[in-house]
């Protein structure tokens, strides 16, 4: 609805309006024209020829997954990359490499083209989509579109995809007849969107302070880490040539030149002022993030923990034990009595499923050599640790490596193998440097180089074979840098051990509903991370024990760890 002029009488404080507009109606009505619009950056759907970086696209694409078995209309706005980004391992160190990539591999359909401006041009955007029931990807894409997180954060390559998506992107929408119920704006990179749709309301005639409330209340800013790889900021010089010349209201314009300071803008800073709604993706995530909007004022983020499309990353033979037990319902929701009918699962059944997802994951593992080029195979008495997540500094990967005796000695007694994967930013020279540092250690040792193997190019395939086959799963993050993480949650749903801290969305959960890995300074929580992989491996050889902590596991996480929970979190949330 349009709101009525009256509403703006005598009020001359913008914060004052805002105030006196949330006691207006204004509705947000769902359906097949007016979708759920979910823009993201990244997405990560090998299956549909768009490989990201990391869980931002993973999460993308378990949320429309998701959003189609539950038959909610949702069209999901993201870039389609002609590069996509791969590591090799090459003459001993870990390199970047780029393959270049065609939708038309992929069956998405050509819709037509829209154009932007920027750096004096105009360029031109092909607009393609792929429909899957109630919902759909929409991409703009052209040839030098580059590869996801191209070059720096601050630089123009960045902005240029990023207005690409937001003005780009909102064009598309009208293109396929769409008009959004809601605009979901994951990270920063996708501000671009709701300020196009802020500046279509102002320039068709809309007043700006009601097309601003309007943009405001029908968006949703979701904050998805806590460590910003670099605040991405740009200069005003950046704007004039990319950003300014495809808005077409002066109001806008005025109000967007106004959040410079010092000849810079955040995008951080302008996308909270542009979305009432803001979330955060843990519980502990929502309460600790410190963003302050621009009068200073610490910004409050909703809690809607992440959760994972099961039936795509859970073994089938779990899943279907899990709802044949009343545990999971048909939309893999935790039943009623769900932690009651937990009890009922045996340690034999537990290891049959674990047999299956042994043969599984060494079925992926037999394409895919490790950094030495050997091919490896496990036998069902093999214990197998695996590390598989993004390899930044405060995941710390190198932790187990601390201490290499004490691991080589867990290792030989426990008749144990442990996997290291997962994929370092393109330039994170620093981190490249420690990975290769383990690297040489694992190398220089005979024992170890039998028994713990690096496996490059970390993806989707690789994380789902791991999570289905291994037996315990390492997680490790500084404890209050992790926003959430959802590599455990498929680990819970694939009934590996966990042995983590209390960190992201893992501190939705009670600290020994899993192996905690606690401790006053990393020395002590090193030590306490041995003795967790102690007590892990000797659960494995123990069925009591197994039981016992798999059972703990389930009845704490399956509410967590559910994508259908998410989204009708954020149904309840929005609507």
């Amino acid at each position: 609805m349009v709101l009525k002029r009256r509403v703006l009488e005598n009020i001359e404080d913008t914060e004052d309006f805002y105030s006196a507009i949330k006691r207006e109606n204004l509705t947000k009505s769902l359906s097949e024209e007016r979708p759920y619009t979910y823009w993201t950056i990244e997405l990560y759907d090998q299956k549909n020829g768009i490989r990201g970086g990391g869980g931002l696209g993973i999460l993308a694409a378990d949320t429309r997954r998701v959003a189609e078995a539950m038959n909610v209309p949702l069209t999901l706005i993201t870039p389609f990359y002609p590069k996509e980004q791969h590591q090799i391992f090459e003459n001993g160190a870990l390199k970047d490499s780029s393959r270049p990539v065609d939708y038309k591999d992929f069956d998405f359909e050509f819709i037509d083209t829209v154009n932007i401006k920027c750096n004096n041009q105009l360029t031109e955007l092909s607009v393609i989509e792929k429909e899957f029931n109630s919902t759909r990807i929409l991409c703009i894409t052209e040839p030098n579109f580059g590869e996801l997180y191209s070059g720096d954060s601050c630089g123009d390559h960045r902005l240029y995809q990023e207005v690409a998506l937001g003005f780009g992107g909102y064009q598309a929408l009208k293109l396929v007849g769409l008009k959004p119920a809601i605009i979901q704006l994951n990270e920063v990179a996708t501000f671009f969107a709701a300020l196009a749709r802020l500046d279509e309301l102002a320039a068709n005639g809309m007043d700006f302070y009601e097309a601003v409330v309007y943009t405001r209340k029908h968006t949703l800013y979701t904050n998805h880490t806590l460590v910003q790889a670099a605040e991405a900021s740009f200069s005003f010089d950046q704007f004039e040539r990319y950003v300014f010349p495809n808005l077409k209201s002066r109001a806008v314009k005025k109000w967007l030149k106004d959040k410079f300071e010092n000849g810079r803008i955040r995008l951080s800073s302008v996308t909270i002022e542009i979305a009432e709604l803001k979330s955060g993706v843990s519980k502990l995530h929502a309460r600790v993030a410190d963003y302050r909007d621009l009068a200073g004022e610490k910004v409050k983020f909703k809690a809607v923990t992440n959760g994972i499309d099961l039936p795509y990353w859970v073994s089938a033979d779990v899943l279907k034990t899990l709802q044949s037990k009343n545990i999971l319902d048909k939309f893999y929701l935790p039943t009623e009595n769900y932690a009651e009918n937990v009890e009922t699962l045996s340690s034999e059944e537990i290891r049959a499923l674990k047999s299956k997802g042994r043969a599984f994951m060494n079925d992926v593992l037999k394409t895919r050599p490790d950094s030495n080029g050997a091919l490896h195979e496990f036998k069902d008495s093999d214990l197998v640790f695996d590390f598989k997540r993004r390899f930044v500094d405060y995941k710390r990967p190198w932790l187990p490596f601390s201490d290499p005796e004490k691991l080589k000695l867990i290792l030989e007694k426990y008749n144990a193998f442990y996997i290291l994967t997962g994929r370092v930013h393109s330039g994170d020279e620093r981190m490249m440097s420690r990975l290769n540092e383990v690297l040489n250690l694992i190398n220089s040792d005979a024992f170890l180089k039998s028994r713990v193997f690096y496996y490059p190019d970390y993806d989707e395939e690789l994380a789902r074979a791991l999570s289905v086959g291994s037996n315990v799963s390492i997680n490790v993050p500084v404890v209050g840098l992790e926003a959430c993480g959802t590599s455990w949650e498929k680990d819970i749903g694939n009934l590996c051990l966990l042995i983590s801290t209390h960190d992201g969305g893992v501190a939705d959960g009670p600290r020994d509903a899993y192996l905690n890995v606690s401790g006053a300074s990393e020395a002590e929580e090193i030590k306490n991370l041995y003795l967790k992989m102690e007590e892990a491996a000797s659960a494995w050889a123990n069925d009591f024990d197994l039981e016992f902590l798999i059972k703990k596991q389930l009845s704490n996480f399956l509410p967590v760890i559910s994508g259908s929970r998410m989204l009708r979190d954020y149904l309840d949330f929005l609507f």
